[in-house]
């Protein structure tokens, strides 16, 4: 009996990282830091930053949008555009920093201010990141401000909910350039 539940503890706990591995994977976005290489082409391994309209400049291609793309699927794009000019390019992509992919958190928390998202973040974790709520927090009435384009979009967060209820319905996963605003 023990053993049966020694293992399947073991299952639980392996199979979800396996699972964020492939959902989880990182955007990049403007301000992002990268290595850019060519192996065997040393004159076009650069260092790059994604420019604030989400594009970077590279040798042969020109102007390329990496935001909202994964470091392979840029990988991938710089490889074909570079196939015009050399046999087979394999392109490695490393983010060097993530300094483009920052939420910010305001108000009745312990530590506002920005928070720098390596992964995909929710609002409680956000939270938690900025030191919890002030005493004086009103905790059912929480805003996310979300720019989408030219458009802003109120979001709603009650925390009283998810800590009551666990309702995770206003937990929502923050996007790059998001600001919370706990009253």
């Amino acid at each position: 009996m023990l053993k049966r539940f020694i293992t399947g503890l073991v299952l639980m706990l392996a199979l979800p990282a396996g699972w964020a591995s492939a959902s989880d994977e990182y955007r990049l976005q403007p301000g992002d830091e990268l290595l850019i290489s060519v192996w065997k082409e040393e004159e076009l391994n650069r260092q790059l930053v994604v420019l604030p309209d989400g594009r970077i400049s590279y040798p042969l291609v020109g102007h390329v949008m990496a935001a909202g793309q994964s470091a392979e699927v840029l990988e991938n794009l710089l490889a074909e555009h570079l196939e015009e000019y050399i046999t087979e390019p394999q392109v490695s992509v490393s983010v060097t920093a993530v300094s483009g992919n920052v939420a910010f958190v305001f108000g009745q928390v312990n530590n506002p201010g920005p928070i720098l998202m390596s992964r995909d973040l929710s609002v409680v974790q956000a939270l938690a990141l900025a030191g919890g709520f002030t005493p004086f927090a009103s905790t059912g009435r929480i805003k996310i401000i979300r720019e989408q384009g030219t458009e802003k979009t109120l979001l709603p967060v009650d925390y009283t909910a998810i800590e009551r209820s666990g309702d995770l319905e206003y937990n929502h996963t923050l996007r790059a350039g998001d600001v919370i605003i706990v009253p």
